[in-house]
């Protein structure tokens, strides 16, 4: 419920601050005072699109703030979760505008996009009108209107699964019939290209293992030689036949030395040992390295094999096996093409005939739902002195969807045997205004926690029709238990109000600002008078003002 509006500088409203309060509030004024004004500052604060030229001139910037009281089960808790922003009881939107146009909006005091706002206004405020082309006039909306009075949301997400499980079918076969051509027509390539990939049968890491294994025969035949040569410089042709030609010398000469080459022998003895081991190492070693020619060929012929395989598929090498498998799997795919194609039909088949059973339990409900709103509308018209009109709700076959196969529309024949058509084109303003009265109070069902506002909706109407109006108005106010706020020029509407509000225009040191008073039983009576005989008011319309008031 709005409970209250603050605006600041925005057109000729310099400072206003309006309380607003549960049942019928009535909004009445001159033409020209500024009560349009008031809605474009609501719509502003929601998010609403419409004028930018909204400062008033000479300020810095425009701002507007609405409060609204919020139950424990309004659908704003959801929206504020969703968007991360504050809740509670309370709820609070601010919007402000600068003379460029720049627009800032906060959700209790938390910034936040106009997406939100027109979001939150969803479910916050409802607009109608003559012009109302947001909501009932609008033949897009009225499916969802149908369907929201036809209370059958179980029924709508039946039908919306078996929609999307019928596109997801029709998306895979149709995916699969364009792979199936595709790779017929490289069927030739990937059969040769298999058969290349299997001779070789690449295996993942080989590349790396047989590289490894061709750097080492390679290093082997550089490094070898050099080991080979220290080889013999220590072995019997070298350093070891010199050693043992020193060590018989000396064992020789030791003989007639005694004790003096006692220490030199051992010493050469040792130093034999020492050669004896290196020259096992230098063996063990030249086991190490040593490899067949025909090996490192062979590596390298089939690791030079394996890198041109791959650069002809751009591929690594070791990805040549995971691309080998993937030809397999698509050359199994054409074999099997035929045989996928039929399983996929049948489940296209079999989602397409559960479509058609909750698509045909949806339309026969809308239609039911369709008759039940129609003799409900018959019932708000005759009351509205508009028992000789024609409501109907069309329900039509249309092209298949999410939301079933029908085509909803509201048509209206304002006399028996008048032909029919859409509510804007056949009513007149004044019927106009009936209709969406009348409609809005049979779909009122869906608007708890909204505030309905109905801009002059009894335009074009007075006497006992617009008592009937202003009457269904307070119905219709004290029935949802909610708010409604009407702006009006009639005295029978505005005489229903529970609450009564005047705009009012002034004049001072040559500035113009509009401003909304609310009105005492007393102001009540002068104000319902002057609507009643103009600007010279006579004491019989103050004695008409109190019989309405007392009505």
């Amino acid at each position: 419920m709005l409970r209250g509006l603050e605006i600041r500088d925005i057109l000729i409203i310099e400072r206003l601050d309006l309380e607003f309060q549960p049942g019928l509030n009535v909004l009445t004024g001159e033409t020209g005072t500024g009560k349009s004004i008031l809605l474009d500052c609501l719509g502003f604060v929601l998010g609403w699109r419409g004028r930018t030229d909204l400062v008033r001139h000479g300020t810095k910037q425009g701002v507007v703030s609405a409060s609204f009281d919020l139950s424990a089960d309004h659908a704003a808790h959801a929206i504020l979760q969703e968007a991360g922003l504050p809740d509670g009881d309370e709820l609070v939107l601010r919007r402000s505008i600068a003379p460029d146009g720049r627009k800032t909006a906060w959700v209790n005091d938390r910034r936040c996009t106009g997406e939100v706002l027109r979001g939150l206004s969803d479910c916050l405020v409802e607009l109608h009108g003559q012009h109302d082309d947001r909501g009932l006039l609008d033949s897009r909306q009225h499916l969802a209107l149908l369907d929201s009075f036809a209370a059958h949301p179980d029924l709508l997400d039946r039908v919306r699964v078996a929609w999307r499980r019928v596109a997801a079918a029709r998306k895979a076969r149709t995916t699969a019939a364009e792979t199936l051509e595709a790779a017929r027509q490289e069927e030739e390539f990937l059969r040769h290209a298999l058969v290349e990939l299997a001779a070789l049968n690449p295996q993942p890491g080989e590349d790396a293992v047989l590289d490894k294994a061709r750097r080492r025969m390679q290093a082997a035949e550089r490094l070898g030689k050099d080991v080979q040569q220290a080889a013999e410089a220590l072995g019997p042709a070298g350093v070891e036949r010199l050693f043992a030609d020193a060590a018989r010398w000396l064992e020789d000469a030791a003989r007639g030395l005694e004790d003096q080459l006692q220490a030199p022998i051992a010493a050469l003895d040792r130093a034999m040992a020492e050669l004896a081991e290196a020259q096992s190492g230098i063996d063990a070693c030249l086991d190490a390295i040593s490899y067949d020619p025909f090996e490192l060929e062979n590596t390298e012929e089939r690791l030079f094999a394996l890198r041109a395989l791959a650069r002809k598929h751009d591929v690594l090498p070791d990805d040549l096996a995971a691309l080998a498998n993937a030809f397999s799997a698509r050359i199994d795919g054409i074999d099997q093409g035929a045989d996928t194609l039929t399983a996929l039909d049948a489940d296209l088949a079999a989602a397409r005939a559960d479509l058609d059973a909750v698509a045909d339990a949806l339309t026969l409900s809308r239609q039911q739902a369709a008759r039940r709103l129609d003799a409900a509308m018959m019932a708000e018209l005759a009351p509205l002195k508009m028992d000789r009109a024609v409501f109907t709700t069309v329900v039509d076959p249309g092209r298949d969807g999410p939301d079933g196969r029908d085509v909803v529309a509201f048509r209206v024949a304002t006399n028996p045997g008048a032909p029919a058509g859409a509510l804007e084109k056949i009513a007149s303003g004044g019927e106009l205004s009936r209709f969406l009265l009348a409609l809005k109070v049979c779909l009122t069902s869906d608007s708890s926690g909204v505030t309905m506002i109905f801009d002059e909706i009894d335009r074009g109407v007075g006497g006992a029709t617009a008592d009937a109006v202003g009457r269904r108005l307070a119905a219709l106010a004290n029935d949802s238990g909610g708010q409604v706020l009407v702006v009006t020029h009639s005295p029978q509407v505005a005489a229903l109000g529970a609450h009564h509000w005047r705009v009012e225009k002034r004049v001072t040191d040559g500035v113009t600002t509009s401003t909304v008073v609310p009105l005492a039983p007393q102001d009540r009576i002068d104000e319902i008078a002057r609507m009643i005989s103009g600007d010279q008011v006579s004491t019989e319309a103050r004695h008409a003002a109190r019989a309405l008031l007392s009505a």
